[in-house]
């Protein structure tokens, strides 16, 4: 999301990581890269400069600790310094404080990922409630289907489509609807416009105004940089929103939008939306997204990712078949399939400290694009040959690749990789365990190291 932001600032810190003190000429020249970043990432300028003074002010006047280093004192600083831009202190939880069903306003523009975002928060909230949607955009062409379809895909009821009624008429309907079925919460997908217009707007505070909606929920794309301030700006003062839910950011190296809506908007940002899938949405932390901007990870948003996508039985069957020393390429299949559910190879390793530097390295190869091939060429594979990878000579890999789509080298490649891993589940059980492994390979690699899909060659990983 914040590459170029990252890149710049882990910059800076490594210049400073040489120098006995901070001196003034040392933050007056770090601040102006700073700056730069910041204004490239698309940060509104008066938060920019509001910035740099506080952080400014902070690290002059800090006094040198012996036991930290002078770039680690200025993290801390400019970290502390994004988690109060970003909303520290404030309660990013959705209100449900209403008589059932308590109702969701989605506000936005056109093409912002408004009726998708609805489908992710829903099927967020279906772990513990009963939810109910209702498509009230009767201009755009099959947008009502879209949410029906969205609804079925997701297992998430929707409000029936009766043609010809206005967004007031789908309204009424959807409370009374939602009454009648005892659900928790209802929310509203409402209509988006190219751009602000008076209409829109009249039409949107009717809606709340019928509604009386605990949360309105302003949906904005990343890619549309400051322009989405102005959008979050004029949605406030003409209906009044309470959160911003801030989407695609995971296409967007420009996306300081996020760290300048809160501010001129007023609202909190609530939600992130990292990706095309009903599952790609983050509940918003300020000092997670600070940490990941300063390279310093989010390892608790990847640990919450896989308790909520990993199977944790098949997981359990494959631990106890590795610690016996089977390992075959079902099983390499499934670690395939477990590490998708986690989103992209690019992403998680976003969320790992000190790995930022290595997502250019991993997006120029397209990581993603490798796992998919070799999930095609293990397919393409007899079951028996899956069992028994030692079966596969030249005239099978030839009939392999074909079937896959790929190159025999390509074959070649998983193989290779399948044997490192291997070999790697018959030394954990010689040397008794995972924790002996790692260390094992700790000594080797300090960064710690996983043969996986080919990558292991360029990757240190």
């Amino acid at each position: 999301m914040f590459d170029g932001l990252t890149n710049k600032l882990s910059g800076i810190f490594s210049k400073l990581g040489s120098r006995g003190i901070i001196k003034e000429q040392d933050i007056e020249e770090g601040l102006r890269e700073i700056r730069l970043a910041l204004l490239e990432a698309d940060v509104s300028l008066p938060v920019v400069k509001d910035f740099m003074a506080k952080v400014k002010e902070k690290a002059l006047g800090e006094k040198v600790i012996k036991s930290i280093r002078p770039d680690q004192q200025l993290v801390k600083i400019v970290y502390d310094e994004l988690v109060n831009l970003l909303g520290a202190d404030e309660d990013t939880s959705l209100n449900f404080k209403a008589v059932p069903p308590a109702v969701i306003l989605m506000v936005g523009l056109q093409g912002s990922g408004k009726t998708t975002t609805s489908a992710k928060i829903a099927l967020k909230l279906k772990k513990n409630k009963r939810v109910l949607m209702a498509s009230l955009d009767v201009y755009r062409p099959a947008a009502q289907e879209q949410l029906a379809q969205l609804g079925a895909q997701t297992g998430i009821d929707v409000l029936p489509i009766v043609k010809g009624e206005k967004p007031l008429e789908i309204t009424k309907r959807a409370i009374a609807y939602g009454q009648k079925g005892l659900y928790d919460v209802l929310i509203l997908d409402t209509a988006g416009r190219l751009q602000i217009d008076e209409v829109l707007m009249d039409e949107v505070a009717a809606v709340k105004k019928l509604a009386n909606p605990t949360e309105t929920l302003l949906v904005a794309d990343a890619l549309i940089g400051q322009e989405a301030c102005n959008v979050a700006k004029e949605f406030n003062e003409k209906v009044g929103i309470t959160g911003l839910v801030l989407t695609r950011i995971d296409g967007s190296s420009r996306a300081g939008a996020a760290l300048s809506m809160k501010m001129i908007s007023g609202a909190p940002l609530k939600f992130l939306g990292t990706g095309e899938k009903v599952e790609d949405i983050e509940e918003f932390h300020a000092d997670r997204l600070a940490g990941r901007i300063l390279d310093k990870g989010d390892v608790v948003s990847l640990v919450e990712k896989a308790v909520e996508n990993i199977d944790r039985e098949e997981t359990e069957k494959m631990a106890q078949k590795m610690m016996k020393g089977h390992f075959d390429l079902n099983d390499m299949l499934n670690q395939m399939r477990q590490m998708k559910k986690l989103g992209s190879m690019s992403g998680i390793m976003g969320m790992l400290p000190g790995l930022a530097k290595y997502k250019e390295q991993i997006e120029s190869v397209d990581a993603d694009s490798i796992m998919r091939k070799q999930e095609a060429i293990i397919l393409s594979m007899t079951k028996g040959e899956r069992r028994n990878p030692d079966i596969i000579k030249a005239s099978r890999k030839k009939r392999i690749a074909a079937g896959a789509g790929v190159e025999v080298h390509e074959v070649n490649k998983l193989l290779k990789s399948y044997e490192q891993m291997s070999t790697m589940m018959k030394q954990m059980r010689k040397m008794g365990g995972l924790g002996s492994l790692a260390s094992h390979f700790m000594k080797k690699n300090p960064l710690g190291g996983m043969p996986f899909g080919g990558l292991n060659n360029k990757f240190p990983f």
